[in-house]
């Protein structure tokens, strides 16, 4: 495919990339899970499996991408030796994004009907049971769930029809500068609050009682999970990235780029909600409820309350769809570069198939409300979220990692070559060994303690 479309500028393919990666684990997830598990100390051991996990393979996932100049649909076809069977994997990374999007797009509907709430002003002069009250009734509603399911695929895959450059890079890179802007204004609103210091003195002072409470070990897990979910690997979605990218730049120092960036919307994230939280005596732990209950009643008792909750579900959203672009992307590039469609076609199609993969999840707060697949108040997100998180992500970054470092794949040698092309920081011979031995065992341990953690809880 010589005639591939390519970024028109360097920051066109950061910024997607950082967009992918940027998306609700960061904005609650990353939050809730530092406070629970001691503030700056947790920060700190993310951090770290950030550098140790996520760069290495990040840059592989490029690395195949700009080699092969394929997505995930057919990169293991042009790169591996022949007679090996690891194009096999291409079906799973395809199906993780299919499953991403069959939950991501509801909640992202959510967000997006709450953005509009707020702009009408429906919470003003509730009080909290009725704030609870009307999320309820939201998704306890099938004709909300679905709509704004269907506009959040109808948006993504409009954006993705356009082209690459003038659809996919240009909106993106308008909605992730907005969303940066935005977060540092929210920050700086937050942490001059009155009250705010106990809540920067919860998030950035290492609290040692939670290792007394949870044991070190459960804290180095959670940070490892969390350091690699956020970053989207392991399906593919960044490999069609670095299809797109000319050899100008090294791999590693994209990556680290890239991972810079999103850690710092994680962080910014921590900033907003932390000082909010703990200015207006709330507990910052509610999940998804902090999104849609604790955080609209906060804005109810903040002056000009309206206008930071419109700015918050602004940047929210922002945060979703970039996502979502992201992920369509990358299902739109498998159909072209698998099946030969123009990129029209390739978009309608999978627009409509995601509208009706998307069903089940958007019909699972209410009509199917009585399937839990787990039991107890779980539903088919659950499940959904279980398989993806669970399985196809550690099991496909363990797939990437191998075909970069043994022979019977892409092989070492190959792959440095890839990732070192062009200026910048390099990807250094010398931590062979831990590629190729210690990464394997800590993402095996992601895989089999994710199972422990999930079925014990």
């Amino acid at each position: 495919m010589e005639n591939r479309e390519k970024f028109s500028t360097r920051l066109g393919f950061i910024l997607l990339s950082v967009g992918c990666a940027v998306g609700l684990g960061n904005i609650w997830r990353f939050p809730y899970i530092t406070g629970q598990y001691g503030g700056a100390l947790f920060v700190l051991i993310y951090l770290a499996f950030v550098i140790m996990m996520g760069i290495p393979i990040m840059t592989m996932e490029f690395s195949v991408g700009r080699a092969s100049q394929r997505s995930a649909a057919t990169s293991f076809h042009v790169l591996e030796p022949k007679g090996s069977k690891w194009h096999i994997f291409s079906w799973f990374a395809m199906a993780g994004n299919y499953l991403l999007m069959m939950f991501y797009t509801t909640i992202s509907g959510w967000i997006l009907f709450y953005f509009f709430y707020m702009i009408r002003g429906d919470f003003v002069g509730l009080t909290p049971d009725q704030v609870g009250a009307n999320f309820g009734a939201h998704v306890g509603s099938p004709f909300n769930n679905i709509m704004g399911m269907i506009l959040v695929c109808a948006i993504g895959f409009l954006i993705c029809a356009i082209g690459l450059r003038k659809g996919v890079e240009r909106i993106t890179k308008i909605m992730m500068s907005c969303l940066f802007i935005i977060m540092i204004i929210l920050a700086v609103r937050a942490v001059t609050l009155p009250g705010a210091a106990e809540g920067l003195r919860f998030y950035l002072v290492p609290n040692l009682d939670a290792v007394r409470e949870y044991g070190l070990g459960e804290i180095l897990f959670a940070a490892m999970g969390q350091a690699f979910f956020t970053l989207s690997l392991g399906i593919g979605s960044m490999a069609i990235f670095g299809s797109y990218i000319g050899k100008e730049r090294s791999l590693m120092g994209e990556s680290v780029n890239v991972v810079a960036l999103d850690t710092f919307a994680a962080l910014m994230a921590g900033l907003i909600i932390f000082p909010a939280c703990f200015a207006f005596g709330v507990n910052p732990g509610g999940g998804p409820g902090l999104i849609f209950v604790t955080l609209p009643n906060i804005f109810n008792e903040m002056p000009l309350g309206r206008f930071w909750g419109i700015l918050f579900f602004l940047f929210l959203l922002f945060a979703a769809l970039s996502t979502v672009v992201a992920v369509f992307e990358n299902i739109v590039a498998f159909a072209m570069d698998k099946l030969g469609w123009a990129r029209k076609k390739a978009s309608v199609v999978n627009g409509a198939a995601v509208v009706l993969l998307s069903l089940p999840c958007a019909l699972g707060f209410n009509v199917w409300s009585g399937i839990r697949p787990f039991g107890g108040d779980s539903a088919i997100i659950d499940l959904e979220d279980f398989i993806l998180s669970n399985n196809l992500l550690p099991l496909g970054a363990l797939v990437y990692l191998l075909f970069c470092v043994y022979k019977s794949g892409w092989g070492w040698e190959n792959f440095l070559e890839e990732a070192n092309s062009g200026k910048g920081l390099k990807f250094p011979r010398a931590v062979k060994p831990y590629v190729q031995f210690v990464l394997p065992i800590l993402f095996v341990a992601v895989f089999v303690f994710g199972y422990i953690n999930f079925f014990s809880s």
